[in-house]
């Protein structure tokens, strides 16, 4: 069987771990939303438009890096077991995969959308003959604990700089995790945004064709939809803007006028002044000293890191520091 999957989140557990997250985040102060909600279909697709943006040089940086670097380091590392924390349509993951030049490996997929998961296993299969998929349909944060133990060297994938939107307590609880999958001569690859200019920063969460002020609106369609909320998405003004102190980007929904919000299933009246704001994302930025150090918290070492010319994003290769590793990674660019 090349294709196995394991749903330990479905639909039922998303909604009641949804309507928790909510009730913690509009029953307090500064009221919150997790990000992670942005993205049903229309906010997939939003995102998806975000990506292409002339402001937002994330995405076609890292797909630069990985272009750049998929050969060298899947010839350095040959692994043989490859884990990706918020999969998707594993569109970054497929340039590796091809870089490897055959040879039989197992795709491990975690992610909470099954049928994106399943679409994206279909296409990787009918491309790869030598490809197996084992896919966890599950929040990474929760249920890394059912990836399967490893097949071979283990290459573990973080990318598109995710990570950033968990703050530091949350970061290290899972690099932890993350850590509990790694053996001799296995390697984590994680992508991180990197602290610039706070004009290029904050272009890119405020694009002039307004997309990503459509794209944090509309988590307050998902929760009207998935909750019974009332929320009016059009009172609310998109607010992002650099922290330098947190080194991070703060994206916030403010009401352009008093609002009075019912949350029907939760049984939750917010009221909410111009004021006053609902915070939906953070998206922290590092550098090169503050990736080791985070990953060392967590029992990691940085054996590689990959910038672009103008250091805007990196990748970082990681390995196990507990045990001697095996030295195989490409250096440090």
């Amino acid at each position: 069987m090349r294709y196995r999957v394991e749903v330990h989140a479905d639909a039922h557990t998303r909604l009641k771990a949804m309507a928790e997250d909510v009730l913690r985040g509009l029953g307090t102060r500064p009221r919150s939303l997790p990000p992670k909600y942005f993205y049903d279909a229309a906010g997939s697709r939003l995102f998806d438009e975000i990506t292409r943006l002339p402001e937002y040089y994330l995405t076609r940086t890292e797909d630069a890096l990985l272009d750049r670097l998929a050969p060298a380091l899947m010839r350095a590392l040959e692994p043989r077991d490859v884990v990706e924390l918020g999969s998707g349509f594993s569109l970054k993951t497929r340039r590796l995969l091809e870089a490897r030049g055959g040879g039989a490996l197992r795709y491990t997929p975690v992610d909470v959308d099954e049928t994106t998961v399943a679409a994206s296993a279909e296409r990787l299969l009918a491309e790869d003959p030598a490809l197996q998929v084992h896919a966890i349909i599950g929040d990474f944060e929760r249920h890394l604990v059912h990836v399967p133990a490893p097949s071979g060297r283990r290459l573990v994938l973080f990318l598109g700089s995710t990570i950033g939107n968990l703050d530091a307590p949350a970061r290290q609880a899972l690099l932890a995790q993350v850590r509990s999958l790694l053996h001799r001569g296995d390697r984590l690859l994680v992508g991180v945004d990197l602290v610039k200019d706070v004009a290029v920063l904050e272009a890119a969460y405020n694009d002039a064709a307004g997309v990503t002020a459509a794209f944090n609106r509309n988590i307050l369609r998902v929760v009207n939809r998935s909750l019974g909320a009332d929320f009016q998405p059009e009172a609310f003004r998109h607010h992002a803007w650099y922290n330098a102190a947190e080194s991070r980007i703060e994206m916030h929904l403010v009401p352009e006028t008093r609002q009075t919000v019912h949350i029907r299933s939760l049984d939750l009246t917010v009221r909410l002044e111009p004021s006053e704001s609902i915070w939906t994302e953070s998206s922290y930025k590092f550098t090169r000293a503050s990736t080791r150090a985070m990953l060392a918290a967590a029992g990691l070492r940085l054996d590689a890191w990959h910038t672009d010319v103008d250091k805007r994003f990196a990748l970082a290769l990681a390995g196990p520091t507990s045990r001697a590793v095996a030295a195989r990674a490409p250096r440090a660019a």
